[in-house]
């Protein structure tokens, strides 16, 4: 691969490191952070000490979940998907600001089990270092539980990660970011599987017609749709569309948010 020599410093890091772990569980979301790591992993260590892990809920939209599938078939590695579903955790559905602590403890504990009945010796997470100066509160989960974040530990940033995957040959080193349903909805708002339902089937209109980074927040009943602020005015041309089956979905009134897509928007709505 022709890298340039500080990001193969990183990415030489990380085999290393991969390698001290002797064996890893992947926990793997089909995203740009996780596939590269999983990658990374499959070409560092023997692929039988290799295990992706990839939850199924009403949280991660099944597009998501057949990538998932399809590229551990492409690469023969090995895969458990699991059912873990959100909405039956005491107090998630409430939505509170640390929804996704309540959520990543109860994940990764799962995983921190499977990986044990694997005799897998870590477990590993996607997280990069741009991440740190985000409001994650499900990295305190992370901590407590001692999953470990190769990229993380190494540095390396999410456009040295697309990079690399790039020559990596991945295709998804340009693929958008993508957090679970829940967080479309604003802190204290109930989060029900027919709210997420409605949410992933509009985010899948908008993918289908052509948006490239989209989100669709939830408030109570009104749709605030998220899009590049290049795309804004081609909301306008699916306008009739997009209000129609967004309304069929089960949404009351559809928002153009003005100021466009924009990662943790819900966080406005906290004082941090």
């Amino acid at each position: 691969m022709n890298i340039e020599p500080s990001l193969q410093i990183k990415y030489d890091e990380l085999k290393k490191y991969l390698s001290s772990l002797n064996s890893v569980a992947v926990a793997y979301s089909s995203g740009v952070d996780s596939t590269f790591l999983l990658k990374t992993a499959v070409d560092t260590l023997p692929r039988d000490n290799v295990l992706a892990l990839t939850a199924k809920s009403h949280s991660f939209p099944k597009r998501e979940l057949n990538e998932s599938i399809e590229f551990c078939k492409s690469e023969n590695i090995r895969q458990i998907v699991f059912e873990s579903e959100e909405l039956s955790i005491d107090g998630f559905s409430n939505n509170p600001p640390d929804r996704c602590y309540i959520c990543k403890k109860e994940l990764f504990s799962k995983i921190k089990g499977i990986a044990d009945e694997n005799n897998i010796n870590a477990v590993v997470e996607g997280s990069n270092a741009d991440d740190i100066n985000d409001y994650r509160p499900g990295m305190r989960a992370v901590s407590e539980l001692e999953i470990l974040s190769p990229l993380k530990k190494v540095g390396l940033t999410k456009d040295e990660i697309r990079a690399l995957s790039k020559q990596l040959g991945l295709k998804t080193w340009n693929k958008q970011p993508f957090a679970c349903l829940s967080s479309r909805f604003v802190y204290g708002e109930k989060i029900t599987v027919q709210k997420l339902d409605m949410i992933d089937k509009s985010e899948q209109l908008l993918l289908d017609l052509g948006f490239k980074q989209v989100r669709v927040r939830i408030h109570n009943d009104v749709a605030r749709i998220e899009v590049l602020p290049n795309e804004t005015e081609r909301v306008m041309q699916f306008k009739d569309t997009i209000n129609s089956k967004l309304k069929e979905y089960g949404f009351r009134y559809v928002t153009l948010d003005l100021g466009g897509y924009r990662t943790g928007s819900m966080n406005d709505s906290l004082n941090i």
